[in-house]
């Protein structure tokens, strides 16, 4: 009994620890901390969380079946790569899942959400008129995150927030290459607009087109050839 008990104990520590490694892994990815091909140091993260590689082998597993990490031919992880046709199709997801969070949102929200997005918004205005590309990135997070908790859907914000980890490293290329700042802002603003009317058809319009790579062929076009090669698979 007493034996029992101490492998379940085990097994719940193991699972936490498991928990916590993956999603620091998911944040670090989203975050840009790790690039696509960036190997994944195993001893380094034992180190940090002082645990066994038991509970990391099991985050890095979990990662790979989310198509966050690829395994090496000589073992050992690293920061999974996709190729235009993968990116481009994940992207396209991730803009209808935004659309349909933003469309949630406003039938759900309270008046003190919709204020809080409102207010969240008008002060984000001081960072797209300094052009400030890393506060943008900040507030820009901030006001999706918004939006998430406002669908009153957990698992819909979880799969959206993955798959804003896989590829965020080739949007925030995009967005930096392209210099978008200006442009996100007065896409929000549509948002905020839709939101204010209570119109969830009009917000999830605004989103999807804020979402998009870019808003004509040229747009993607200069997105596609400024993409660093070594980011790509093969």
């Amino acid at each position: 009994m007493c034996e029992t008990y101490f492998m379940e104990s085990t097994k719940k520590t193991f699972t936490k620890a498991s928990d916590k490694i993956r999603t620091e892994i998911e944040n670090a990815i989203r975050e840009g901390a790790l690039l696509p091909g960036d190997p994944i140091d195993e001893a380094e993260i034992a180190t940090q969380y002082k645990v066994s590689r038991t509970p990391i082998r099991e985050a890095l597993i979990q990662l790979q079946a989310q198509g966050m990490l690829s395994s090496l031919p000589r073992g050992g992880m690293v920061v999974a790569k996709m190729d235009l046709q993968q990116l481009l199709s994940l992207w396209e997801l991730l803009a209808e899942l935004e659309g349909v969070a933003v469309r949630l949102a406003c039938q759900r929200m309270t008046p003190e959400e919709r204020k809080a997005i409102l207010e969240h918004h008008e002060q984000s205005r001081a960072v797209a008129d300094a052009d400030d590309f890393a506060g943008w990135q900040e507030s820009n997070l901030r006001f999706h995150e918004l939006i998430y908790r406002a669908t009153r859907n957990p698992y819909l914000r979880q799969e959206v927030l993955r798959m804003r980890a896989r590829t965020g490293y080739y949007r925030r290329h995009a967005f930096g290459a392209l210099g978008q700042i200006r442009t996100s802002f007065e896409q929000h603003q549509q948002i905020v607009e839709a939101f204010m009317a209570n119109d969830g058809d009009a917000a999830s319009a605004a989103m999807l087109t804020h979402m998009r790579p870019a808003s004509d062929a040229k747009g993607l076009t200069d997105f596609i050839v400024n993409i660093p090669k070594e980011v790509l698979a093969r």
